[in-house]
Order: structure tokens, then C-alpha cells, then sequence
């Protein structure tokens, strides 16, 4: 059988040293967990329009990615599934509060770095704060740095 990795993006919004998170419920952890939104790309969607759809499915925000900041490989110990991760900067643009939000997420809730730390275990996994860490040490690629054709 041939190894698949499972391709995700997030994304991190920052707002008054604030980041955008989500409390969801992780079937594999069986409890409630933060996460960035992030998500599954999906069949004929780019890195950019996924970030930008999982988090107004997530969050209720419409966002402009920016910038990238990584590309992190994480395997999850409760699955053992691999995940490669396409983490994204990206603007607030404007929130819709009618819009339901995705199946097993809670709510969207902004928190500072300190208060992940807080939590830590209740992050889906260590990347949520490897991810930030790195944006706060001002890492940062330009979005052209992924090559993809135009899917529309």
C-alpha cells in the first residue's frame, strides 16, 4: 500500500496580539482542543483558496492570506496519521456571525500566545504553537513561493 500524507492548511490572524483560534472537537483526542483554522485541501482547490475557506467555514471571517510561513510535516500520535501543513498569514477582512460554523467546531475564540501557553494541553497538536512562535519570530515567505496552476 502507498504512504499518502493528508495536505492541510491554517491559517494565523493576529489582531491586538491576538490570534484567531477555534475550539473543536477532535474525535481522535475524544475532548475539546484549539487549533488554528485549518483544514483538508480539497480536489481542484489551491493552497490560497483553501486557507482562505476553512477559515470563514471555522470562524465565520473572510480573510486575505498574505504571506507564508511555513510548510511543517507533523504524524499525530493518536492517529499516526502525517499531516503536511501549509500555514498561512493572512488580514481579517470582515466576520459574519449568522454563518454556521462547521461540524464539531464550538466557537472562535481570540487568544494570546500566553494564554495558548495556558492551555497547551488542550492544543490539537504542537504545531498550533510552533506555528505562531515562528510567525512572532517574523518568518515569512511570499505566497509566490507556491508554484500551482490556476484551478478556478
Amino acid at each position: 500500500m502507498r504512504w499518502t500524507p493528508h495536505v492541510t492548511v491554517a491559517t494565523i490572524i493576529e489582531q491586538d496580539d491576538r490570534f484567531l483560534c477555534v475550539e473543536e472537537q477532535s474525535l481522535s483526542l475524544g475532548q475539546l482542543v484549539i487549533n488554528q483554522p485549518a483544514g483538508h485541501v480539497e480536489a481542484d482547490e489551491t493552497f490560497v483558496e483553501a486557507a482562505i475557506r476553512e477559515t470563514l467555514e471555522e470562524t465565520g471571517w473572510t480573510v486575505t492570506p498574505t504571506e507564508l510561513v511555513g510548510i511543517y510535516v507533523y504524524t499525530a500520535p493518536a492517529n499516526g496519521v502525517t499531516y503536511h501543513r501549509y500555514c498561512f498569514v493572512a488580514q481579517a477582512e470582515s466576520y459574519d456571525p449568522e454563518l454556521p460554523l462547521d461540524t464539531g467546531i464550538e466557537r472562535a475564540v481570540w487568544l494570546s500566545r500566553d494564554e495558548l501557553d495556558e492551555q497547551k494541553e488542550r492544543l490539537r497538536s504542537p504545531m498550533v504553537t510552533r506555528c505562531i512562535d515562528d510567525y512572532l519570530a517574523g518568518i515569512r515567505f511570499p505566497l509566490s513561493v507556491i508554484v500551482e496552476p490556476d484551478v478556478q
